[in-house]
């Protein structure tokens, strides 16, 4: 899978690098990491959970029945790990060109010339 990484995906993968989580787990992670931006619907999480797994940037954990269902945890793998750290190193250096052209902005922005009311004198 290729950087840039589309949010959902970069937030997955964010979520997966403290522990491995089950698909309720991520759903909630994501939307804490996002501020609530982004809110995964289980459709959606487990078909990006499963073209990631194919990808071979997650893997799966492990599998526990818990109240007669099967409940999936998954990892990232050292694949997704390398892909997850490269996409942050990517983002902070736009973050850092972006902050730096603004600064310079702000330092040669003229201020505003004041206007004197009433016209020609």
């Amino acid at each position: 899978m290729d950087t840039p990484l589309r949010e959902p995906t970069f937030l997955i993968l964010t979520a997966l690098a403290a522990e491995p989580m089950h698909g309720y787990g991520l759903i909630r992670e994501v939307a804490v990491l996002s501020d609530n931006r982004v809110s995964l619907r289980p459709g959606t999480l487990y078909g990006a959970l499963d073209r990631l797994v194919d990808a071979g940037l997650v893997e799966v954990d492990r599998e526990e029945v818990v109240d007669s269902r099967l409940r999936r945890y998954y990892r990232l793998s050292p694949t997704g790990d390398a892909t997850l750290s490269a996409e942050t190193e990517r983002l902070r250096r736009n973050v850092e060109a972006a902050t730096r052209r603004l600064a310079e902005r702000a330092r040669t922005a003229r201020p505003a010339t004041p206007r004197i009311a009433g016209g020609l004198a």
